[in-house]
């Protein structure tokens, strides 16, 4: 018998929530977390992104915050990167409706005066990178009343360095909270920081995404192609009908740049987010995405993870990742709740080893497409550097604002994000 909402113990008002939203059925990681969470007890979920973890934490911290006195903040999310905060926060917004409780977003890139009044005014829950939070504990913020605790992407957090602000945040909180702990992979140092922070934890294991990117709703697909002739490529594939939208990601911020300009060139609507875009820009470009008006979204890993797109139906690996997980967070992104997906790569001969290494994660030979006809050779794309990190992006580039595109169909999901 298949569990539903019903199922798991949910209060009238979330359950009303989650059938507004147009969702039904409980993805494995919300069937699995929610009732131990909403019964006091830590968590230690294996879950990445798309599952439907947002939910699985979000829904019982709701219902449980929303019985402890209001104008405190009782429920602290720390993630990753700002993208994945902002979705959060928003995700928690749409649940919460009716119910009174505020969910705010605390992230660099904006200003301190308006974080700092939601955390002294005691918004009931805050989501929050570490960076920025520890900033405003030390300009006096506190956390007296905080008894649930949310690490949401752990292991990203560990991979960007914020283990030392992850153990200034939990010592400045009571010492008895209920924790939930959510990682994509359980690594060696992850469990060692889980068994600090929880609890005689109840353990939740969720298939792979390397598993689930081989799923029936996904479609994987690679082009053997110069290096210099991928932005052709691109082109030609983007004047089929049947590709309406869709994220490209490259390996450095620099080409990011460049491609989002040569696509606006050829008259398609695009932009980009990376790290040195602002935050400003950054939320421009996703919304501008998000309702249609622009038709390829180019992004760097880093700046991507974290972020929602419904109803995406294709994902371009313009370079091929340098680590196979890459390609599993990417492709991960389409085909989600039940829905069908593109996952298309271009693989110049410099590429191949990567490529060789992604299929053995993902298990199986990707077929490789026959090219279509191009047009003859422009100035080239340069070559991506094989190590990101010491790539000098281009500053002062202009923003486009790119014609509006038509929408794609909309498809049906079955679970909160």
């Amino acid at each position: 018998m298949q569990t539903t909402f019903d199922d798991l113990g949910l209060a009238p008002g979330l359950l009303r929530a989650v059938r507004e939203l147009g969702f039904t059925t409980p993805t494995p990681v919300q069937a699995g977390a929610i009732p131990p969470a909403l019964a006091g007890r830590d968590v230690l979920a294996s879950a990445q992104t798309g599952t439907g973890k947002t939910a699985a934490f979000g829904l019982p911290l709701l219902q449980m915050v929303s019985a402890l006195p209001r104008k405190r903040t009782h429920g602290l999310i720390l993630a990753p990167t700002r993208e994945l905060a902002a979705q959060i926060a928003a995700h928690l917004t749409e649940l919460a409706k009716g119910s009174g409780l505020r969910v705010r977003a605390i992230f660099g890139g904006i200003g301190y005066a308006p974080q700092m009044h939601a955390i002294r005014t005691g918004t009931e829950i805050l989501v929050a990178t570490p960076g920025r939070l520890i900033d405003h504990l030390d300009q006096g913020a506190r956390l007296d009343d905080v008894s649930l605790l949310v690490l949401d992407e752990a292991d990203r957090m560990l991979d960007m360095g914020f283990l030392p602000a992850v153990r200034r945040i939990v010592a400045k909180a009571p010492a008895r909270k209920q924790t939930l702990f959510f990682s994509a992979t359980i690594a060696p140092e992850i469990a060692k920081l889980s068994r600090e922070l929880l609890r005689d934890p109840v353990r939740i294991e969720i298939a792979s995404k390397s598993a689930e990117v081989t799923a029936e709703g996904i479609t994987h697909v690679a082009y053997t192609i110069d290096q210099q002739r991928k932005t052709d490529l691109l082109v030609e594939l983007l004047k089929d009908n049947n590709i309406f939208s869709a994220i490209a990601f490259t390996r450095t911020k620099a080409r990011a740049n460049r491609l989002a300009m040569a696509l606006e060139k050829h008259g398609i609507g695009a932009d980009r987010i990376h790290g040195d875009r602002s935050q400003a820009q950054r939320t421009r470009a996703l919304a501008d995405f998000k309702r249609g008006k622009l038709r390829v979204l180019v992004a760097t890993d880093v700046a991507a993870r974290g972020i929602d797109i419904a109803d995406l139906g294709h994902v371009v690996n313009f370079d091929v990742p340098m680590v196979a997980e890459d390609y599993v967070h990417r492709v991960g992104r389409t085909a989600r709740a039940e829905a069908t997906g593109d996952a298309i790569t271009f693989v110049a001969h410099d590429e191949e080893k990567l490529f060789r290494d992604i299929e053995k994660v993902v298990g199986r030979r990707i077929d490789r497409a026959k090219l279509p006809e191009l047009p003859p050779a422009k100035a080239p794309l340069a070559a991506p550097q094989q190590h990101p990190s010491f790539a000098v992006p281009r500053r002062g580039d202009p923003v486009h604002h790119a014609p509006r595109a038509r929408n794609a169909p909309a498809r049906p999901r079955t679970a909160p994000r």
